[in-house]
């Protein structure tokens, strides 16, 4: 079974010299040959290694129509003392606010680091209008999809999540080949999800700084998603957010399961039956006819192949994680239906712009992250 796994995950390691393991990993930062138990990938963030980390640069907005454009920006992702920040700054403190109702944003470059990652959406060139205006916010998104991708394994990434309104951190992998096709086939991993708002309630519920989501994502095809069968939340104490000091967010993959844990606090797991996530999520009785895409995969399908860790600060977005029906002092200036959702963002800056200390406390809206451990099983 455990050489069949290998296969599937699709690059096998020598494992005569050391204990057997069935995580695979491939990329300029792989390691060649992985022992069972050995740590495959230590990012300390002593410095800003370009040759792990790579950039997207697109306003395409995330498939949620999000408020933020992604580029690589020294005032938006950078190291400093031993930590990775991820911040946002208003797009137009660098452009003029005249250049978000009139200006014409181009993200193509001649240099291969300089190129458009995601045209869908408009994401690589795009008019501003008085209507549409251009998207307001610039973040970062960063990646390992050349440098390290793995199948199983014990993931650890000790992180702080950033103040102010409106802002969704992500801390998550994506598959690195798509092998079981288009999203959300191929699946998603969710390590952390979080809101930056510090009072938003549902039912009287923080669903803010004092929450965060893990979850996957899996369905045979868009918008099918499974994902209601795996997904967990972990709430903080009232006033001691997950904003407010490090956490270490945590899964464990391997051949019969995912668990989620944050500092050691089993979440959830997931044990698929025999039958696979296509019978965890009874899809069989909730989309008819369709073709089960992983029925030639193990039981683990789509988790049996090699995915990549991505951090990124999002903003707002109109696909529901900020709910219409949440209540927020001084409310939400935007609905999810609106069809300048981003243009209602902006106009609605002095409910939402103090709550993120841009100028006062310069780490407060950001994402921040500690170190990101992967071990082998």
């Amino acid at each position: 079974m455990k050489s069949l796994l290998l296969l599937l995950c699709a690059v096998a390691t020598d494992a005569s010299a050391c204990g057997t393991s069935i995580t695979t990993a491939s990329g300029t930062k792989a390691p060649s040959q992985i022992c069972s138990g050995e740590l495959i990938f230590n990012e300390e963030f002593d410095t800003f290694d370009f040759q792990t980390w790579n950039h997207e640069k697109t306003a395409a907005g995330g498939g949620n129509w999000e408020f933020q454009i992604y580029l690589n920006n020294r005032s938006n992702s950078f190291v400093r003392d031993g930590k990775l920040f991820i911040k946002p700054t208003l797009t137009a403190d660098k452009h003029g606010e005249r250049f978000l109702s009139s200006g014409t944003l181009k993200l193509y470059g001649g240099a291969p680091a300089d190129e458009c990652t995601n045209p869908s959406d408009w994401g690589c060139e795009r008019r501003g209008t008085s209507v549409h205006v251009l998207n307001p916010i610039t973040s970062a998104r960063i990646r390992t999809v050349e440098s390290f991708s793995f199948c199983f394994g014990k993931v650890e990434v000790r992180a702080k999540l950033p103040t102010g309104d409106w802002l969704w951190p992500a801390i998550w992998l994506l598959p690195r080949y798509n092998e079981y096709g288009s999203w959300p086939a191929s699946g998603e991993i969710d390590l952390s999800e979080g809101r930056g708002n510090k009072n938003l309630t549902v039912h009287d519920l923080n669903i803010g700084t004092e929450l965060s989501s893990s979850t996957l994502h899996f369905g045979p095809f868009w918008p099918i998603s499974g994902w209601h069968k795996a997904h967990f939340e972990k709430r903080l104490e009232t006033d001691q957010g997950f904003n407010h000091d490090f956490h270490r967010f945590q899964l464990e993959w391997t051949a019969d399961f995912l668990k989620f844990a944050i500092d050691d606090e089993e979440l959830g797991r997931i044990t698929p039956p025999e039958g696979g996530f296509w019978d965890l999520a009874e899809f069989n009785s909730t989309i008819g006819t369709a073709d089960n895409p992983w029925k030639y995969g193990t039981k683990m399908a789509p988790f049996d192949k090699q995915f990549y860790l991505i951090l990124n600060l999002a903003v707002g977005g109109v696909n529901g994680y900020f709910p219409d029906n949440a209540d927020n002092p001084g409310g939400k200036p935007w609905s999810n239906n609106s069809p300048q959702a981003s243009t209602d963002f902006w106009n609605g800056r002095r409910q939402w712009l103090s709550s993120w200390q841009l100028g006062v406390d310069e780490d407060s809206a950001a994402m921040q992250v500690d170190y990101i451990k992967v071990w082998a099983i």
